[in-house]
């Protein structure tokens, strides 16, 4: 029996009923927290000091493609076009097994490694089922928590997700890895047919799985009405963007217990739109956050957290000082509320809010310590704040299922040199491929950037 006493730290447990921080021991056994109380008493634990550090839930990442990680910052200038076109059209076939592997593999390290504990992997160039249980070994071997998204490339031609897979993958490769669940990554009805759409979600609702899509740029169309129609929208519904949502859609998918997760610095930066963070919140829910495309940016959760809560303060000034002439006398969004959507929002969007996002006994053991010792958070007057405020160098360690997977600032039991030299070479195999195919690739990028266009605007006008 594994016994770990937390000390000396102070808790933001994230829990609704308990103060925002607070002096608390933290008593892990056997992969879950088994007690919590100040001062606790364990003579038979390995027991460590963590004064001057913030104790917290892991971060949950609900929104990322790992298969994109050896192609890290090709796409920082790329419009949503360009990434569709370059990325999908391009760059995508012309992966192996291999690449999916050592690119899962790194991603989710660098997750950890930026705090994250759970990590919704989107996988939508499953292309075959070699690719999908390569990607499942990287997850698998990174130590971290996952929701594989299963999900089939782009294709011209619509075709409904094989449940074949999907019992394969269930009876295979997810019931042999504890902290690995499945869940279903569709085009959704923005991109299907009412037909196709409707075969996607019965698949996953005859499995009890959670089904997820994309949902930006356009309102939806008649294919949204027939799964609504059909009583499929629920709590393992989960809309990733959601941007240009009419209000009454949004309403509809909120009191039927769909999930949202918005990806602010991409959605900002490539053209989704705004994100709907402020919209929710006047319905009474909130998002969860992700990170979407290592092509684009860091990763880092935080991250996304700051400039959500940025980019929605700042709308909401403007709103008042265009009615009043005056900016918002009191915030409209808090530091706690930002850290929710990180934590406990990003567990519910990935259907495991009763085993992750807060600290309790009975809970699994998902932590970070976060060190405020060090200069760009010294003194932390406030917890929480100091938790949305940190970045990697704050990030000390990391614990998922009560193991420590990062420890003093670096990551545990990992080979980090083969790691790195295995994804440069995937990338430049892959950048390689691209810049090898001379003016007849040329020809086919601008193609495929015409057609994608097509298709960007035809589903902006539903």
């Amino acid at each position: 029996m594994t016994r770990i006493l937390l000390h000396g730290g102070t808790v933001i447990t994230m829990a609704m009923d308990r103060p925002d921080a607070e002096r608390l021991d933290i008593l892990v056994e056997n992969g879950r927290i088994a007690a919590m109380a100040e001062n606790l008493k364990e003579t038979d634990a390995e027991t460590i000091d963590f004064s001057g550090r913030i104790l917290m839930p892991g971060l949950v990442n609900a929104h990322l493609h790992s298969w994109q990680a050896a192609l890290r910052c090709i796409g920082s200038d790329w419009t949503l076009l360009e990434y569709l076109a370059k990325t999908h059209g391009g760059l995508a076939s012309h992966y192996q097994p291999e690449d999916m592997h050592i690119a899962a593999l790194a991603c989710a390290l660098n997750q950890i490694n930026c705090g994250t504990t759970t990590l919704g992997d989107w996988s939508h160039n499953a292309r075959t089922p070699e690719h999908a249980d390569a990607t499942l070994q990287g997850l698998a071997e990174s130590g971290i928590r996952a929701v594989f998204f299963h999900g089939m490339s782009h294709r011209l031609r619509e075709q409904a997700h094989p449940a074949a897979e999907i019992d394969r993958l269930l009876a295979g490769p997810i019931a042999r890895h504890d902290l690995l669940d499945l869940g279903m990554a569709i085009p959704g009805p923005q991109l299907s047919s009412a037909k196709i759409a409707i075969a996607d979600f019965l698949t996953a609702r005859d499995r009890d799985l959670l089904v997820s899509m994309h949902q930006s740029g356009g309102r939806p169309g008649p294919s949204w009405e027939a799964v609504r129609d059909a009583g499929l929208i629920g709590p393992l519904t989960n809309i990733v963007h959601g941007n240009d949502i009419p209000d009454e859609w949004l309403k509809s998918f909120v009191d039927a217990g769909a999930t949202f997760t918005v990806t602010p610095e991409n959605e900002l930066g490539q053209g989704h739109g705004f994100p709907v963070t402020g919209r929710l919140m006047r319905l009474g829910a909130a998002p969860s956050l992700g990170t979407d495309i290592d092509t684009a940016v860091s990763g880092e959760v935080l991250i996304a957290a700051r400039i959500a809560i940025a980019q929605q303060r700042g709308y909401d000034h403007e709103q008042q000082r265009r009615s009043t002439g005056l900016f918002s006398p009191t915030p409209t969004i808090t530091s706690k509320q930002a850290l929710t959507w990180s934590t406990i929002e990003g567990a519910r969007a990935l259907g495991l809010a009763d085993r992750i996002g807060q600290l309790a006994p009975g809970m699994l053991a998902d932590l970070i310590a976060i060190d405020t010792r060090a200069l760009n958070l010294w003194p932390a007057h406030d917890p929480t704040a100091a938790a949305l405020q940190a970045s990697i160098a704050n990030i000390e360690a990391v614990m998922i299922a009560g193991r420590w997977r990062k420890r003093d600032h670096a990551l545990v039991d990992v080979d980090l040199g083969t790691v790195l030299d295995r994804l440069s070479e995937s990338g430049q195999r892959l950048l390689g491929k691209i810049e090898a195919s001379g003016i007849l690739g040329r020809i086919r990028e601008q193609v495929i950037l015409r057609v994608v266009h097509r298709m960007l605007k035809k589903h902006s006008r539903i």
